[in-house]
C-alpha cells in the first residue's frame, strides 16, 4: 500500500513538475459602450484547451464598467490602456507545461437570456508569460431589450383597452447596462425602435416607440379584435450596427 501511495505521489509530481502558472485577463466590452461588469451580472468566461476541449479556467467578470470619459470621450492612441484595477474582468490562472492554443469563450450578459451573446477568440498561451492590463477584450454587440408591457401570456379584456390603443412599454440599455436617452452619450435619437405586432401569425401593425425617459420606450397599438397576439420589439442603431430584440405573446379576450 505504501509503495502504491508513493508511486501515485511521484506520478502526480511528475505530471505537474514542469507546469507553470500563467495568468490571462479576460474582459467583455459592449459594442459602442463600456465593459460588462457586476452591475448587470457580469459575463461568463470559459478558457479551453483547443486540442481536447478541457476547461482550464472558468468564471464571471466582476468590477465596474470603467471610466466613461476615457473609454467613450477621449481619443485613443496605440497602447492606450482603457481599464484600471476596478474595471470588470476575469483573471484566468492556468497551469501549462508548454505553449497551448486556447479558446476564450464569453457569454454576456450572463443573466439576460434574450440578449445573451456568445463570442470567442483563440490565442496561444506561453508558460509564465502573463497577459494582463486590458488583457483579451472580446466585443459584445447588441442591446438588452425587455418588454415591460404587455406581459408574457397576459390576458387582456378587449373592453379594457383604451380607444387610443394598447400601451406598449420596453426597457432598453446597452449590453453593459449603460443608459440610453435623448441627447446622451448613447443617444436614442440615433436609434430606430419599433414594435411589430402580429395577430394569429399575421402582421397587423408596426409601431414606432418613443423615448420619453431614460431607457424607456413607449407607444400604443390599435386593437379591435380578440385573439392571440405577439409583439416583437426591436432596436437598431444604423451608425453602429447594434441590434436587440425581445418578444412577448399575449391574449386579448372578448
Amino acid at each position: 500500500m505504501k509503495n502504491t501511495i508513493l508511486y501515485l505521489a511521484l506520478l502526480f509530481f511528475s505530471l505537474n513538475a514542469f507546469a507553470t502558472e500563467t495568468k490571462l485577463m479576460v474582459r467583455a466590452r459592449a459594442k459602442d459602450a463600456k465593459f460588462v461588469g457586476s452591475s448587470i451580472g457580469g459575463a461568463h468566461v470559459i478558457v479551453r484547451n483547443t486540442l481536447n476541449g478541457e476547461i482550464l479556467a472558468e468564471g464571471h467578470t466582476t468590477g465596474s464598467t470603467g471610466n466613461t470619459n476615457l473609454i467613450m470621450k477621449s481619443p485613443h492612441e496605440r497602447y492606450t490602456q482603457l481599464s484600471d484595477d476596478k474595471t470588470a474582468g476575469f483573471l484566468a490562472v492556468v497551469d501549462i507545461e508548454e505553449p497551448t492554443l486556447v479558446r476564450v469563450e464569453v457569454l454576456s450578459p450572463i443573466h439576460k437570456k434574450n440578449a445573451r451573446i456568445q463570442a470567442s477568440t483563440e490565442l496561444w498561451l506561453i508558460p509564465g508569460k502573463d497577459i494582463l492590463g486590458d488583457g483579451i477584450v472580446i466585443e459584445i454587440p447588441g442591446f438588452v431589450v425587455d418588454i415591460l408591457a404587455p406581459n408574457t401570456h397576459q390576458y387582456i379584456a378587449l373592453e379594457s383597452i383604451p380607444q387610443s390603443g394598447l400601451p406598449i412599454k420596453a426597457h432598453i440599455v446597452m449590453m453593459c447596462g449603460c443608459p440610453i436617452e435623448a441627447g446622451g452619450i448613447w443617444d436614442s435619437n440615433l436609434m430606430e425602435v419599433k414594435a411589430m405586432v402580429k395577430k394569429e401569425g399575421q402582421t397587423v401593425a408596426k409601431v414606432p416607440l418613443k423615448n420619453p425617459t431614460q431607457n424607456t420606450f413607449q407607444g400604443v397599438v390599435p386593437v379591435s379584435e380578440a385573439g392571440y397576439y405577439q409583439i416583437t420589439v426591436y432596436a437598431f442603431n444604423p451608425k453602429t450596427g447594434n441590434t436587440g430584440v425581445d418578444i412577448v405573446n399575449y391574449v386579448v379576450t372578448e
